[in-house]
């Protein structure tokens, strides 16, 4: 129940902004064309920019836990701090917790960086060859936390990379970044006033490539703890991050396939038969949102750039778990959707010929066929 409360503490705030963030850039573009006849609509678009990144600063206040986590952590401060960002509230739990935290913070190339990795590496299987459930439930709380602060980590360094709101077309919106600079600026001050200043996604050793690596990780040690479900249910739900991804350099791209192929394999393994119809219809739902977020990045970010990110045994094996997840959606429209989309990006990416899934919209069409004839 612990690990629960947490990882909803955790996910709420991420699946809120990810809603609003969609509204959002959905109303801008609506005015953005109308803004360039009536300047009354001009700013009105300046005022909903502005009260939408108010609300993003405000967001974390809301949600204590996610609010500690980027408090600063240069005083003890950082102490209480930790154990409140999903550390628990044992001695050993803080301790994980502090270590993860600058796990994500410090460079790799820094000489202390193999060090703090190695030791949190070291209290997450200590706990776990315990045998004891305490101790599991401390590495699924803290690790479920250090996930989705990375993965809050990664989507703003990418976002910082990308140097701008785009439209629906690609291209940058340089007005509407300058306006999110500003903005965000002032809202720093703000929040400085009272205590509370934004973590810094610009900060050293916070690179994009690092938190995507770090990220694999931390799956694959909540995979080992038992809390291998909420990394695939945080991945499913980064829609922004995914979008953020199709337009990355090469080499981040094939981090993030790496990370997308694991907990697609990971979705794979969890549930069976006689699971509750709950339970499997949210199942269902994280899937479809899996396919639908990070399918087209599979397809145009595969390569890689010296060497392919996945070997040849990994890609087939990754295509079979594709085409059974999409079976598992049972429904036909869902496949529709997920099986289009496929089309549309393997089609249009003249450097990748992976994921093949021709056979699996074969089968969509036969089906479609087949319902035709019986009504």
């Amino acid at each position: 129940m612990a690990a629960s409360a947490g990882a909803t503490a955790t996910l709420a705030p991420l699946l809120l902004r990810n809603l609003f963030t969609s509204i959002f850039i959905y109303a801008h573009q609506s005015l953005l064309n109308l803004a360039r006849k009536y300047k009354f609509l001009e700013f009105l678009r300046s005022f909903l920019i502005s009260t939408f990144l108010f609300f993003l600063h405000l967001l974390p206040s809301l949600f204590p836990q996610n609010r500690t986590s980027k408090a600063p952590k240069t005083d003890q401060s950082y102490v209480a701090a930790t154990a409140a960002g999903g550390g628990g509230d044992s001695g050993i739990a803080r301790a994980l917790s502090q270590v993860l935290s600058i796990v994500s913070d410090i460079p790799v190339s820094s000489r202390k960086y193999e060090v703090v990795r190695s030791l949190a590496e070291r209290l997450i299987d200590e706990n776990l060859q315990e045998g004891l459930e305490a101790l599991r439930e401390v590495n699924r709380t803290v690790l479920s936390a250090s996930f989705a602060r990375t993965l809050n980590q990664l989507e703003a360094a990418m976002a910082e990379q990308r140097g701008g709101a785009a439209d629906g077309y690609g291209r940058v919106d340089y007005g509407l970044n300058r306006v999110f600079r500003a903005v965000r600026s002032a809202g720093d001050v703000a929040w400085s006033k009272v205590g509370w200043r934004r973590e810094e996604v610009s900060q050293k050793g916070s690179s994009a490539e690092k938190l995507a690596a770090e990220l694999l990780w931390l799956a694959q040690k909540m995979e080992a703890s038992g809390s291998g479900e909420e990394a695939v249910c945080l991945w499913a739900s980064a829609s922004n991050l995914a979008w953020l991804a199709l337009s990355a350099e090469a080499r981040l791209q094939g981090s993030l396939v790496k990370v997308s192929a694991h907990l697609f394999k990971q979705a794979k393994e969890m549930g069976g038969e006689e699971e509750e119809n709950i339970k499997k219809e949210q199942r269902r739902q994280t899937n479809m949102k899996m396919l639908m977020s990070w399918l087209p990045l599979l397809c145009r970010g595969s390569n890689g750039i010296d060497t392919p990110v996945l070997s040849i045994s990994e890609r087939a094996e990754l295509e079979k778990v594709l085409e059974e997840t999409i079976e598992m959606l049972e429904q036909e429209e869902e496949q529709e959707k997920v099986l289009s989309l496929w089309l549309h990006h393997f089609t249009y990416c003249p450097s990748s010929d992976w994921p093949n899934l021709l056979a699996s919209y074969t089968r969509w069409c036969t089906a479609s066929r087949k319902l035709i004839l019986l009504h």
